[in-house]
């Protein structure tokens, strides 16, 4: 008899929920519903939320408080707490500084590259800043070139990343002084059928040696691999097997700042610049720049806009740029210098409670997803894209950087052309091993402006996964409204 009561107030409330809902709304419940019964991989979940952002009320949940790993769904909680500080706008910053005397061509001082988490500085804005350093009023350094790498502390992994995703280029070491991500670009070239392959590496450096032993159109020397001895951090970059076609590979380097620093100091030699005195032992060194005062001098600054690192963050998903965004947002929410991802966390529970849910309900680890210790849930999710399209400043930044339904980014190959969904879906995508989800902003036939979040856990299938919530979507944008 209790089976049957259970059963029978289960229909009840399923009843209720359709009584209030329209016509429309009511068929649209069923179908997801049914999708979510028959159309998900055995053994996985999904839960769900849709919002009527033009209605200001929800339209469609199953299972939205369930928490879930949101893999890179994860950067969309970052950027929209990140977009909601007032100085978000302002310019991700790298700055070289001479501290001491200039007499003649020499400076009695330390040279100091000051980082400010640029993910997106590159080979050549290096080579600018090392020109300019050039055309300075010194040639020769009595002192120390000290890279200032204070902002972050020295975790150089978010907490619970994997340690052996290493060497992927995915999973940078992090530094407030960052070059090219913090990879090296292997390009292994085919040369004549049997001779050893050709290899450049990209930027150039002496921060890391090449081992190559890659064989042009050999098949017995089995399929090409570029790596390095990652398990001892080491940084000879092991180049292997066979090559019939010119291939790019990407991989991380140990450790950033290091690699930042060695290249810096490096490429100052070569455009003249000479070190005297004990401290020219080693190419450099590490320290804090102190407040600036009278025996400092700002000799050049690279800047990189804020929205560049959003685009890049969320429409190809870039892990880098996401930690350096969260790393930004605990120093914004702080007005502190120095900064733990705590920082970052806590502006982002501030964020929760103001969007009307309890932060201890979720758990936060990192900006990017990778963490497998994050937890979130539609609903939240769905929280923030509301909160976001309420205020015109912060959804016109973000909604730019949201990859488009079969036009860029994550998105550029699903929901193509010849589909109801074709450029009609601005969501951010989100996997890992077991984990799918897509969340963001959609535009319903009917006109209406919808956000959403499906979050598919514990499916091994990527591929039916994302056909699952292509389908998902479909059913939303061809819903009748009221």
């Amino acid at each position: 008899m209790r089976i049957i009561s259970l059963l029978l107030c289960a229909c009840g409330l399923c009843c209720l929920r359709l009584a209030a809902q329209s016509p429309a709304d009511s068929l649209l419940a069923v179908r997801l519903d049914s999708l979510a019964e028959h159309g998900l991989p055995r053994g996985s979940s999904a839960g769900m939320a849709v919002y009527d952002l033009t209605e200001g009320r929800m339209l469609y949940e199953r299972q939205a408080d369930g928490l879930c790993r949101p893999a890179s769904t994860m950067k969309l909680a970052t950027a929209i707490a990140a977009l909601a500080q007032p100085g978000f706008d302002e310019p991700f910053r790298t700055e070289i500084w001479a501290k001491g005397r200039i007499e003649g061509d020499t400076l009695h001082g330390d040279l100091y590259v000051v980082g400010g988490f640029d993910p997106e500085l590159g080979d050549a804005d290096l080579d600018s800043l090392v020109s300019a350093v050039a055309r300075a009023p010194f040639s020769v350094i009595k002192g120390r070139v000290l890279g200032d790498v204070s902002m972050k502390d020295s975790l150089y992994w978010g907490s619970g990343w994997l340690w052996d995703d290493n060497p992927a280029a995915f999973q940078p070491y992090l530094s407030p002084l960052m070059l090219e991500k913090g990879t090296a670009r292997v390009t292994v070239s085919p040369t004549q059928p049997g001779d050893t392959a050709g290899v450049s590496v990209r930027p150039a450096s002496s921060y890391y040696t090449v081992n190559n032993t890659a064989r042009t159109r050999t098949p017995s020397a089995g399929p090409l691999r570029v790596t390095r001895r990652w398990m001892e951090n080491g940084n000879e970059i092991l180049v292997s097997g066979n090559v019939a076609k010119r291939q790019t590979r990407a991989l991380n380097l140990y450790s950033s700042q290091d690699f930042f620093m060695h290249t810096f100091a490096e490429r100052l030699a070569a455009a003249g610049i000479r070190r005297a005195g004990t401290a020219a032992d080693s190419l450099y060194a590490f320290g804090e720049l102190s407040a600036p005062d009278s025996l400092c001098v700002l000799l050049a600054a690279h800047e990189t806009p804020a929205q560049r690192v959003l685009d890049e963050m969320l429409k190809e998903s870039d892990n880098l740029n996401a930690e350096a965004m969260f790393c930004r947002l605990g120093a914004q929410y702080t007005g502190r210098k120095h900064v733990r991802a705590r920082d970052a966390q806590q502006a982002v529970r501030e964020l929760i409670g103001k969007v009307g849910l309890r932060p201890s309900d979720y758990r936060l680890a990192d900006g990017c997803g990778l963490s497998h210790y994050d937890y979130l849930s539609p609903r939240l999710l769905v929280a923030f894209l509301r909160y976001a399209y309420a205020r015109t400043d912060i959804f016109g930044k973000l909604y730019k950087a949201l990859p488009v339904s079969g036009v860029d980014g994550t998105l550029k190959r699903r929901m193509g052309r010849g589909t109801p969904a074709y450029r009609r879906v601005h969501a951010k995508t989100g996997s890992y091993t077991g984990i799918n989800c897509l969340a963001g902003y959609l535009q319903a036939r009917d006109g209406h402006w919808l956000a959403f979040a499906i979050m598919n856990q514990n499916v091994l299938s990527g591929r039916k996964a994302r056909a699952f919530q292509d389908k998902v979507c479909v059913e939303i944008i061809m819903r009748q409204g009221n």
